[in-house]
């Protein structure tokens, strides 16, 4: 039971660091997309009565890779030419070929035919520059509805938070009511589908006056207040030919936080902190030190001896190199910090471990935190982080929010060390054991926003079900 409560919280990862014997083959062979000859391995090693539970454990597991691999690469060539056209009439395949070569449009090749990720043709105008003038010219350069909120937004955040010398201020009272739909006949009727949701983390000064409201299904199990990943479980039991319905609601308070850091002052780091003995150092498969990365990190702080000036250079050079992007699920990249760097864009998470890793590779402790975004122009599953210093305690950094575009320095710098009340945490850490323990590995390895299902049999990914969080918000009394 031990071996399999460590490979739920590792999954994928660890089979795919495995190196010896037939798993160092099919690691091989689903590095090179060459799938049909890892399933025929795996297939004759499962038929073959020698394996152990734990070796059937693991042989599974590489089914369940490719599989998720192949749920992101679904975009054929001309599915890609047909929607690249419209920016570039007459386009050919050599045109995706010089993208694919320099990193632009992601690819793969599977069973030896060209599969692309999905959201690869729209990310190829968020990550080529030249792709990204070309879409401006034909979808013209209107600033997002988040960016014009941002902008009236934060300096209010600013001005509340200097004239009450308060740090958490302008709260808001969230209502959530989250709901999470299986499929009809995903499974068969009358089984017993498990359901984990996502539930807000208590933290004084940022979320507070938690209240459970409702569940549509009795015994609900919520997550104790220590757990990272918080979680609200829920059970039901499946009807032929009908979705499964599984609801959740509550409500709190949220307050954005203004740490008011001070980048012209000296900051240390006390070695004997719980901060920096907890939350420095590697943590593999995510946050490893590997060669390329130090030699990034020695070219960013160059010079720079105070870590909160040393944390705000690794914030701008990612700000300024690192463009968002749709990513790949998180449960197929083997080092995500490796990956951000090695193909120089990411999303929120991916962009946010990268942070972190520099940050602790310079003795600044740093934590993931994530959940979603609620902000009203727009909603969506997000992640961010929380770095340390002894003058100030844990601040918040939001990597993917990046600059913000003012004159004002507090405001352009605000998404390091500030955040707004709109970002909902649900987790303080990322790759957590679930409560309660969840049987089969997760769709989402790492983070935890959208939910999780099994059932007595496996796991049942997100093709399976459908998500969606509805939000009511309330300006609370200061």
């Amino acid at each position: 039971m031990k071996y399999l409560i460590i490979l739920t919280q590792l999954l994928l990862f660890t089979v795919m660091a495995q190196n010896t014997g037939n798993n160092n083959k099919l690691n091989e062979l689903i590095k090179n997309g060459e799938f049909k000859k890892a399933e025929s391995i795996i297939a004759g090693e499962l038929a073959s009565g020698r394996l152990s539970p734990q070796e059937i454990y693991n042989y599974n597991f590489y089914t369940d890779l490719m599989f998720r691999i192949e749920r992101d690469f679904t975009k054929t060539e001309d599915d890609v030419l047909a929607w690249l056209s419209k920016y570039y009439p007459g386009i050919k395949s050599a045109d995706l070929e010089k993208w694919e070569r320099d990193g632009s449009l992601e690819m793969r090749r599977i069973n030896g035919v060209k599969k692309y990720f999905k959201n690869g043709a729209r990310n190829l105008f968020r990550i080529n520059k030249e792709a990204k003038k070309r879409f401006i010219e034909v979808e013209g350069n209107e600033p997002r509805e988040l960016d014009n909120f941002l902008a009236e937004l934060l300096p209010q955040l600013l001005k509340e938070s200097a004239a009450s010398g308060k740090r958490s201020v302008m709260p808001i009272d969230f209502t959530i009511r989250y709901t999470l739909t299986v499929k009809p006949d995903v499974i068969p009727a009358g089984e017993v589908l498990r359901v984990w949701l996502p539930y807000p983390r208590e933290i004084k000064g940022r979320q507070e006056n938690l209240t459970f409201i409702s569940a549509n299904r009795s015994n609900p199990v919520i997550a104790p207040s220590d757990r990272l990943q918080r979680t609200i479980y829920l059970e039901a039991v499946t009807e032929a030919g009908k979705p499964t319905l599984f609801e959740a609601s509550y409500s709190f308070r949220g307050y954005s936080i203004v740490s008011g850091i001070d980048f012209s002052k000296t900051h240390t780091i006390d070695p004997l902190s719980e901060a920096f003995k907890n939350h420095t150092g590697e943590r593999a498969p995510h946050i490893v030190y590997t060669d390329a990365l130090k030699n990034l990190n020695a070219q960013i702080t160059a010079g720079v001896t105070d870590p909160a000036l040393k944390a705000k250079k690794i914030y701008e050079w990612i700000n300024d190199n690192i463009p968002w992007a749709s990513a790949l699920e998180y449960s197929t990249i083997p080092n995500i910090s490796s990956y951000c760097y090695e193909n120089m864009h990411g999303d929120c998470g991916i962009q946010t471990l990268l942070f972190m890793t520099l940050c602790r590779m310079n003795g600044i402790p740093a934590r993931w935190q994530s959940g979603w975004m609620l902000h009203p122009p727009e909603v969506n599953l997000h992640d961010w982080c929380e770095i340390y210093f002894d003058q100030t305690g844990w601040v918040p950094v939001d990597q993917s929010f990046k600059l913000q575009k003012s004159d004002d320095p507090q405001v352009r710098y605000f998404f390091l060390g500030n955040i707004d009340a709109y970002h909902f945490v649900v987790n303080d850490d990322y790759s957590q054991e679930l409560f309660p323990a969840k049987t089969y590995p997760r769709s989402e390895t790492v983070d935890f926003q959208r939910g999780e299902v099994e059932w007595k049999a496996g796991n049942l990914y997100f093709n399976n079900w459908n998500y969606d969080i509805n939000i009511d918000y309330k300006k609370a009394d200061k």
